[in-house]
């Protein structure tokens, strides 16, 4: 039997308490996956990938010999097959090499095959209504407010680029810079600041047609100084309090940026944020200071901390989600050297955070090549680590008897849609 094929059956062996099928989506995640021509051409009929923030992908636009950058899907949907798949959505991470293809099968179905085995059948998403349309700019609106997660998700990210400059300050797994030249070099329209007006302009389109999409992730690079004569507060806050003016109530509104003073944080809130996202990354403290150079120059990993269980007395526990980049711990050449290691460091600062009632989530570590990380690591962590991790993740949710984190739609297998991680899909 072929290797990876043995290891993901001695997996499901060993975790049948999870669902099959997240093995198979975090194996994709963590290693990519490749698209025949045939595979190409029909998703020309459905939604593109829109790099709303980094890259996500296993190799440079360079390296995609067949302008796969312009042409995959946004994200696959697995399904059905000869192992009756429930629906799992996976966010799509270009790999020509990976040892996942998506393909025509003979009798014309798309599939998925590990080496040319068939895993499972695949559904590629369907374009939304809105997504022809363009501003009075005549810039295309999936530039200003493309969608994920199934349509679920729409994703505003109002700064493209980070002002932690540089590889002792930027995040070392992170190449929201790199990625931003990369995609203006392939001739992408891929606007760097988003005004607030383009993005209600946006927003009254999607308004128009669209009933699917249930919230929205306002987000970008850290801001050190300012952007427009604002510091981050004021840049930030500007665009969910003039959403929720022109359209309250109509989406979950969430917030991805530093971890700021509480005083700041509360301004968030007036400004109609409901869910907030202090991002914490990696929580062994070596590490946090390695990975995260500038967040633990500007702010600092204990005062990060402390402001996460801040915003918790500002927001309410539940709507504070923090986020772990899953399998960092684990990268060459500081991290840990065994998965065991690696999953008990990340348990215990879920554990801590779950102590005081905020739930955080973690998205599956892509190491995109332009990263630092990405450019000495050619795969992601072990499979083993990430199964490890998703465990521990539920274990610890029923323990501390919390619910999953608001704001990424239903939870449980054949039913979740968050992309980027499978820890939805083990809920439920």
């Amino acid at each position: 039997m072929e290797p990876r094929r043995k290891l993901i059956e001695s997996l499901i062996e060993e975790y049948p308490d999870l669902p099959f099928e997240v093995l198979y989506k975090e194996d994709l995640l963590r290693t990519g996956v490749a698209f025949s021509e045939d595979a190409l051409r029909v998703a020309s009929g459905f939604q593109p990938k829109a790099y709303f923030i980094f890259s996500f992908d296993l190799v440079p636009i360079s390296a995609m010999p067949n302008r796969e950058n312009f042409r995959v899907p946004e994200e696959i949907c697995l399904s059905g097959g000869k192992n009756k798949f429930r629906r799992v959505i996976v966010s799509v991470r270009v790999n020509p090499v990976s040892p996942y293809q998506v393909t025509l099968s003979r009798d014309g179905r798309l599939i998925l095959v590990l080496n040319e085995d068939e895993v499972c059948e695949v559904v590629f998403p369907k374009v939304p209504d809105y997504y022809g349309a363009e501003l009075s700019s005549g810039k295309p609106i999936t530039d200003i407010a493309p969608v994920i997660e199934w349509g679920y998700l729409l994703y505003l990210t109002v700064f493209r680029l980070c002002q932690y400059f540089g590889r002792q300050e930027e995040c070392q797994f992170c190449d929201i810079n790199e990625n931003y030249r990369q995609q203006k070099k392939s001739g992408r329209v891929y606007s760097g600041v988003k005004s607030v007006e383009e993005i209600l302009e946006a927003l009254e389109i999607v308004s128009e047609s669209d009933s699917i999409s249930k919230a929205y992730t306002i987000t970008g690079g850290s801001i050190t100084s300012d952007i427009q004569g604002k510091n981050e507060i004021e840049f930030y806050s500007q665009y969910p309090r003039a959403i929720e003016e022109r359209f309250p109530g109509r989406w979950i509104s969430k917030l991805g940026v530093q971890a700021l003073p509480k005083a700041d944080v509360r301004r968030f809130k007036e400004s109609g944020v409901q869910i907030y996202h202090p991002n914490y990354e990696v929580w062994d403290p070596a590490l946090f200071e390695i990975f995260c150079a500038g967040k633990n120059r500007y702010v600092g990993r204990d005062e990060w901390i402390a402001r996460v269980l801040q915003a918790a007395d500002v927001f309410g526990p539940s709507y504070v989600i923090p986020n772990f980049v899953a399998g960092i711990e684990m990268s060459k050449p500081h991290g840990f050297g065994t998965c065991q290691e690696a999953v008990d460091s990340t348990a215990e600062g879920i554990s801590f955070f779950m102590s005081h009632g905020i739930v955080p989530r973690f998205t599956t570590w892509c190491p995109e090549p332009l990263s630092a990380l990405g450019s000495s690591n050619s795969e992601g962590a072990p499979l083993e680590y990430h199964v490890g991790l998703l465990r521990a993740w539920r274990n610890l949710l029923e323990s501390f008897q919390l619910s999953p984190p608001p704001g990424y739609g239903e939870p449980g297998i054949g039913k979740a849609v968050f992309s980027v991680s499978s820890f939805m899909d083990v809920v439920g």
